[in-house]
């Protein structure tokens, strides 16, 4: 391989890890009823796989691991998996304060 790919594909598992982080730290500040909530996986499972995740993407980036190797390729996709799908429909229920009420304006309520 050239040193020209070899740099390229070096930059993708750095641009992969930074995106696995990303979805760990928005799995860790989603509430735990969120998941069943909207039908998806337990949050202990999400947190398992995305913490393996940013390990074994830590690894492709630092070059532990081969830059085309299987577990680097699946780590990205796990945290794409989170980011596209689970993020999106538990969203509503991310950093909800209880309290509130349907007369609630933008100011307070009324």
């Amino acid at each position: 391989m050239t040193a020209g790919l070899s740099y390229f594909f070096w930059f993708l598992a750095i641009v992969a890890f930074v995106f696995e982080v990303i979805a760990l730290i928005d799995v860790l500040q989603v509430p735990e009823g969120a998941f069943p909530a909207a039908d998806k996986q337990t949050k202990k499972l999400w947190l398992i796989l995305l913490v393996v995740a940013n390990v074994v993407g830590l690894g492709g980036a630092v070059g532990f691991l081969p830059l085309l190797s299987f577990l680097p390729i699946a780590a990205f996709i796990v945290a794409a998996i989170y980011l596209a799908d689970v993020k999106p429909a538990v969203k509503p229920y991310k950093n909800k304060k209880g309290g509130g009420n349907s007369s609630s304006g933008p100011y307070g309520p009324w």
